[in-house]
């Protein structure tokens, strides 16, 4: 199994992730730093306090209750906060330990402490570690609207570790999978879009389960290394997000129970019925619908596509009155449509 993969950017490293079966193998890429903060979920504070035993140069930690509702500024307000009471200068490395949530909130907030410290990231979910630690995006959300504010910013290395998903609930390992699918689905090599779906349905090694999520990371990274602040190609990877999002944003205006996972499934789905009707695919939406129920994810919206039309207007990726739908022509190969979210809407219940 590759063991490390390199983001460059214009050329130059700019950062990397790497591959280990055990917490204790983060110490090697920490050598040498005397200024290490850990900021963790408190769900993942076993993988801390093996980290901080790990690593000599750890000077302070964080625990946050990571979710949705604290993915918020005043959160980084609370990490920069810590930060300046602990006297982490602008030589300080912040090392985030946990999910998506917690590697945005420590991501952004070392972009903005001391006009900006370095990042690293230890993800201990699936999600986080084929998609939301890989390539640089942090931020957090805007009362009800999902990651409007933050940067994207490199961190200095994301380690995918195995040993971390041991405890990982059943739902929230389904929740990383879609994610890992989405990302096969838009670059398929050596067929791994069929081997996860299999893996997924059948089981198999946990030796094979790292190889899928490191495939996942490096497609990931290599989109990144030509497109790191999304102008174009990395678009790609919002494949089913647009939908996704406006999913969550109904869940949490509800009060009801849908993981990023679930709702990325239930979008890529509607980005197939999209792409059928509007004939960029053919039978896709049939093919993704079967896939995802053999696996466990759930594929209808629980909500009337029109209920999810003002947040979709409000996406972060709608311009000038138009939305970028990312859509699948096949299992790995995905194309960019501009379309008014109305249109999006009447092709769907046509």
């Amino acid at each position: 199994m590759q063991k490390e993969i390199v983001i460059s950017i214009d050329g130059k490293a700019a950062g990397r992730v790497a591959g280990g079966s055990r917490i204790a193998g983060i110490a090697p890429l920490l050598a040498g730093e005397e200024e290490v903060f850990v900021v963790y979920d408190a769900n993942a504070d076993w993988v801390a306090a093996e980290v901080i035993a790990a690593v000599p140069g750890v000077r302070g930690s964080i625990a946050l209750e990571a979710s949705e509702a604290g993915k918020s500024m005043e959160t980084v307000l609370l990490i920069t906060r810590s930060l300046l009471e602990a006297g982490a200068s602008r030589k300080a490395l912040v090392l985030a330990i946990g999910g998506g949530i917690t590697t945005d909130l420590a991501g952004f907030a070392a972009s903005i402490y001391k006009r900006g410290v370095r990042y690293a990231n230890l993800p201990t979910t699936l999600l986080a570690q084929v998609d939301a630690a890989v390539g640089g995006k942090t931020g957090v959300n805007l009362d009800d609207y999902k990651n409007m504010l933050g940067v994207i910013v490199q961190p200095v290395f994301t380690f995918i570790c195995a040993e971390v998903l041991r405890t990982l609930p059943r739902r929230d390992f389904l929740s990383g999978a879609a994610e890992m699918l989405k990302t096969f689905l838009i670059e398929n090599q050596d067929d791994h879009y069929d081997r996860a779906v299999r893996w997924l349905t059948a089981g198999g090694s946990d030796a094979e389960r790292q190889e899928l999520v490191f495939a996942a990371a490096g497609v990931k990274a290599g989109i990144v290394s030509r497109d790191p602040f999304e102008a174009g190609e990395r678009r790609k990877l919002n494949l089913g997000h647009t939908f996704a999002h406006a999913i969550e944003h109904e869940a949490r205006q509800r009060g009801d129970d849908i993981t990023h996972g679930e709702a990325v499934a239930m979008g890529m789905v509607l980005a197939a019925r999209l792409g059928d009707a509007l004939g960029v695919s053919a039978g896709l939406e049939a093919r993704l619908t079967a896939d995802f129920a053999a696996v466990g994810l759930p594929v209808a919206s629980p909500y009337l596509l029109e209920t999810l039309a003002e947040a979709m207007d409000k996406d972060k990726k709608a311009e000038g009155g138009l939305v970028h739908f990312v859509l699948a022509e096949r299992i790995g190969s995905v194309v960019l449509r501009d379309l008014p979210v109305a249109e999006a809407i009447n092709l769907l219940t046509r």
